[in-house]
């Protein structure tokens, strides 16, 4: 049975399991265990719970690992009979982190 919350992290909402490692979009600083409060649902297998909006003691203990680079996007820009080409490139950075426990 695994245990699943959906958290509100920034503007986005993800759906978390507990014991998976996530990449997200970069939302909080700091490395360590930290505690998420804004669940929108919890639950398991059998049942699940609804907040309106949020659940008010529910908790999503994570253990941040870092920021990491994301996959390398680059775009080129070409103009013909110029000999002119430009390319860039650019990686997102991601949050790295593990879902230790869910409690609602």
């Amino acid at each position: 049975m695994s245990k699943f919350a959906i958290v509100e992290l920034g503007k986005s909402q993800y759906n978390l399991e507990e014991g998976k490692e996530y990449k997200l979009p970069k939302v909080i600083m700091e490395t360590g265990k930290i505690s998420l409060d804004k669940v929108l649902a919890a639950g398991d297998e059998k049942d699940m719970i609804v907040g309106k909006p949020y659940l008010e003691k529910a908790l999503v203990n994570i253990e941040v690992s870092g920021v990491v680079n994301g996959e390398k996007i680059t775009s080129r820009t070409f103009k013909a009979k110029s000999r002119y080409r430009k390319t860039k490139g650019f990686r997102k950075e991601l949050l790295q982190f593990k879902v230790i426990s869910i409690k609602y």
